[in-house]
């Protein structure tokens, strides 16, 4: 799966120092941390599980740290790549496929400008289809974080997504 495209100059940063200190410093954790719990801090608290905060985990736990990407690697829920704060799930299923979610995704692609497993250059969106939502009733359906959007259109995607870039 494509994250965002890495270009030269163009490099999202890491969290600093201090910030991966503070994080630390408020986790306290040993190696008899539960793992999957400390990933979801640090990916809550970071967007993603930068390498530097993957190797302190690693230190920290006494967890080879081959092991720990192995976690992480097997689990979707954790990215190694810079996200964007919202993720859009557009349905690809069945029921949104015969009522138009291709358009929809058309509608996503077009009015963020990037395609599916990319987040955009200010992550604030990151885009991914998924086979089925489970709301066939809604179609065709997308979901923005854990909200569901259903009956779309083209023209509503559009409203929509322009109401969290106006919110930011």
């Amino acid at each position: 799966m494509q994250q965002m495209e890495a270009k030269p100059g163009d490099a999202t940063p890491g969290p600093s120092d201090a910030e991966m200190q503070a994080l630390f410093a408020e986790l306290r954790i040993s190696p008899e941390s539960n793992l999957i719990a400390v990933l979801q801090q640090v990916q809550a608290r970071f967007g993603y599980l930068p390498p530097d905060a993957l190797k302190e985990i690693s230190r920290r736990t006494k967890i080879p740290l081959s092991r720990i990407y192995g976690v992480v690697s097997f689990y979707a829920q954790f990215y190694t790549e810079p996200h964007g704060r919202h993720t859009i799930r557009v349905c690809r299923g069945t029921a949104c496929h015969v009522k138009g979610g291709g358009r929809v995704l058309e509608a996503v692609e077009q009015e963020i400008g990037i395609s599916e497993g990319e987040s955009t250059p200010d992550l604030m969106f990151y885009l991914e289809t998924v086979a089925c939502l489970g709301t066939c009733f809604l179609a065709p359906v997308m979901m923005i974080d854990n909200q569901y959007f259903g009956k779309l259109t083209p023209e509503r995607v559009k409203t929509i997504l322009r109401s969290y870039q106006n919110k930011e």
